[in-house]
């Protein structure tokens, strides 16, 4: 698959790049992409939610009042879960969601994203460029030229570039990331994979 190259400015360049067909051009694998995208979610939870068991919680074990002929229900201690601020009955505890998916099944996924969005013309590139100094306007200027204002995009750089990172960092709709270090995750969740020229042989040099 060959794709034009763009300017910072929008135009075209005149200069083409081929797309390895064996990365960009599979039939996608549905259940593989499943599997990765799962893993990464669970993998970003923190595990510390935690509630207080009937042993955790303030209070007296004391029985508030005895067991018959008081013409009340029975309870026992104040920190009984039926009460209010009692303690919590199978409630959430600090856990590990981490999960680890095996090398082959993680890059067939990541392939068959990159080939959803070669397949649907969602992906774009741009030739090398460089901000002299960090500023929002620069990057928002390039992105409304690319006609991609607005759109959730994700650009990926060949290695990480700190002004440019900077000049777009406050832009909510675009994301900037080395392209060795992208996921199957990141790339669905954009609309729009926007490559720089020398980050797609970075890109392609991750499945080997």
């Amino acid at each position: 698959m060959e794709l034009e190259v763009y300017t910072k400015e929008g135009k075209l360049s005149g200069e083409k790049i081929t797309l390895a067909p064996e990365i960009f051009e599979i039939e996608p694998n549905d259940h593989a992409i499943y599997q990765a995208v799962t893993t990464y979610l669970a993998n970003q939870r923190q595990g510390t939610h935690k509630t207080k068991t009937y042993g955790e919680v303030r209070g007296s074990g004391r029985k508030l009042w005895r067991q018959k002929h008081t013409g009340r229900a029975r309870i026992g201690a104040i920190r009984s879960p039926l009460w209010k601020g009692g303690g919590t009955i199978f409630g959430p505890m600090p856990r590990d969601y981490s999960r680890k998916l095996p090398k082959k099944i993680k890059q067939l996924a990541r392939k068959s994203a990159l080939s959803y969005k070669a397949k649907y013309g969602e992906i774009k590139i741009v030739e090398d460029f460089a901000f002299e100094i960090p500023k929002t306007r620069d990057m928002a200027i390039m992105l409304k030229g690319l006609k991609l204002a607005g759109i959730k995009t994700m650009l990926l750089v060949p290695q990480t570039d700190h002004i440019v990172w900077k000049a777009g960092r406050n832009i909510p709709t675009l994301n900037i990331l080395e392209a060795a270090k992208v996921s199957t995750y990141e790339i669905l969740n954009n609309k729009i994979l926007l490559i720089q020229k020398s980050a797609v042989e970075v890109l392609e040099n991750t499945f080997h």
